[in-house]
């Protein structure tokens, strides 16, 4: 007789690169998992988005299948915010998939700074002008839906990121209507758990999902004062915990999901999408790498988002020479993005305990010990953690930054004469910090890429 097989409910995330999806049984061991890459579209230097059938819609099933599990108890979905595309009668988009950041979110004021930027009213507002006579306007998380249940169906969580066009009670009839919408165009909103459908041709519940790097924070672990959680996706977002409530220029501080704390922080573009152009753009190579050498990215191939907020920022390469091969160019990217979390951490002002990292790009094959996680844990100076603890160290080339030689104001190089571990090239943030004291005062050449 066949063994019936254990019970499973299934996630899905639709991300920026793929569509991933997990079956996990009752104990939340997973059995089963499927990853559906899709193509990010850049038709121009400040626009991002997708072929929102191919990565919404189709995607989606595919990842379904893989997974092999049609006796699943439940589904949910989760994708990244903001998104949007205007679709047909039967759900099918008619224009691309609009993505955080891109040119098209930005009103006449230029990019927000602020956690709700309303890039989803100028998102609203383009693609009305684009399908003047859609069917609906639905982020992805809604068209996904609608495909696995036929019910266009969003939850709380993701609504309250397109504020104002919801406004916490429902979608917004003025905002809807001055830019060319109807709130019947909309989808349902329902709180983040709730059943609100069925898939079709199965006995599977079909849950309101959430945002993805809410789903993230949930699963990490870090609740604690002072624990970071590093989220290295497409976006590098970075949180920091605290006891209560604070706000510090360029930073975004959101209610954290345990009761009565905060968290502080935001997201970076010095994360996979930076990382994955580096790689792209460099070739492979067994080039020798000296730690004290790697020559400095600014990271901005897309402008920066916190805490600068600036979409005009682009990318510098300072302190490259005819002895750097493919290899040092390709550290000195993780570096970056190391660096980043650690400006985040510092311009947050509270002390960092222990940083908990999470997503995809904790597990990328680059040669730096096959992840980001040593560049994070060593220009942090902070215990970091993948599943289990990653300690700090200096094997494989990768060394304090306390004993490496920086560049000097004109270039050349000199001994770090200070105790405390500094990273190469760049001074502490000017921004006050409880310790500043403790850092050189000296401010090198190439500081400035990340002021």
């Amino acid at each position: 007789m066949r063994q019936r097989k254990p019970p499973v409910t299934i996630g899905i995330d639709i991300g920026t690169t793929a569509v991933k999806a997990v079956a996990a049984d009752e104990d939340g061991r997973v059995v089963a998992r499927a990853r559906i890459p899709h193509r990010l579209r850049v038709p121009a230097p400040d626009r991002l988005e997708h072929d929102a059938d191919e990565a919404w819609r189709r995607g989606r099933l595919a990842a379904l299948a893989e997974l092999g599990r049609p006796d699943a108890v439940a589904v949910t979905v989760t994708a990244m915010v903001p998104s949007l595309t205007a679709v047909d009668d039967q759900g099918g988009p008619l224009t691309p998939g609009l993505l955080y950041g891109d040119s098209r979110g930005r009103g006449p004021a230029g990019a927000g700074s602020t956690f709700l930027t309303g890039e989803t009213v100028e998102f609203l507002r383009w693609t009305t002008r684009e399908a003047p006579d859609a069917n609906g306007y639905w982020p992805a998380t809604a068209v996904a839906n609608h495909v696995l249940a036929g019910e266009a169906v969003l939850d709380t969580a993701t609504a309250s990121t397109t504020y104002p066009v919801f406004d916490g009670t429902g979608w917004s009839q003025g905002v809807c209507a001055e830019c060319g919408a109807t709130t019947d165009r909309m989808p349902r909103v329902e709180p983040t758990g709730a059943a609100v459908g069925q898939l079709r041709d199965a006995d599977t519940v079909l849950a309101a999902g959430s945002v993805d790097a809410l789903c993230e924070q949930l699963v990490a672990g870090a609740h604690r004062d002072g624990e970071v959680v590093v989220l290295c996706g497409t976006t590098l977002i970075v949180w920091m915990t605290i006891p209560e409530y604070r706000e510090v220029p360029g930073l975004w501080t959101v209610p954290h999901t345990t009761a009565g704390k905060f968290l502080i922080g935001g997201p970076s573009n010095a994360g996979g999408l930076f990382l994955g152009w580096v790689n792209a753009l460099v070739a492979e190579d067994n080039s020798p790498v000296d730690p004290g050498r790697v020559p400095v990215w600014s990271p901005y191939v897309r402008g920066e988002r916190a805490p600068y907020h600036d979409p005009h920022r682009r990318a510098v390469l300072d302190g490259l020479d005819l002895t750097h091969g493919g290899a040092s160019v390709r550290r000195a990217g993780y570096e970056a993005s190391g660096f980043v979390v650690r400006q985040l951490i510092e311009l947050s002002g509270a002390p960092a305990a222990r940083i908990v990292a999470t997503g995809g790009g904790t597990r990328v094959s680059h040669g730096c010990r096959r992840s980001p996680m040593p560049p994070v844990c060593l220009s942090t100076c902070r215990p970091c953690r993948r599943g289990r603890p990653w300690e700090r160290r200096s094997s494989a080339g990768w060394r304090p930054a306390s004993k490496r030689r920086r560049p000097t104001r004109h270039g050349g190089r000199q001994r770090n004469a200070s105790s405390n571990p500094t990273p190469r090239g760049k001074t502490r943030s000017r921004t006050a910090t409880p310790d500043s004291s403790s850092w050189p005062d000296t401010v090198n050449h190439d500081t400035r890429h990340f002021r």
